[in-house]
């Protein structure tokens, strides 16, 4: 049986999630093909801390509002950004 290949995403927190991550982005692998929910659930079980983000964040891909059904390519970046509180 062939190896699944895998991709890299990067991927950038924001806000509450950088401060839970202790960092401003990290770097994933996940098997492709991938989808954005592929990449949160690699980086709450990979990234120390990263448990408390949520299953389902809002999430970009490559800039773009994206919903977590969307696929990633290797070299993507995925950003996970916390619910924005306003008033």
């Amino acid at each position: 049986m062939p190896l699944q290949p895998a991709g890299t995403i990067r991927v950038r927190f924001f806000a509450r999630y950088a401060e839970l991550v202790g960092r401003a982005e990290a770097a994933v692998a996940v098997p492709l093909p991938a989808t954005v929910g592929d990449v949160v659930r690699s980086v709450r079980e990979q990234l120390p801390g990263a448990g408390d983000i949520p299953e389902r964040p809002l999430a970009a891909v490559n800039l773009r509002h994206a919903r977590l059904d969307a696929s990633v390519q290797d070299g993507d970046e995925v950003a996970l950004l916390p619910p924005i509180a306003g008033g």
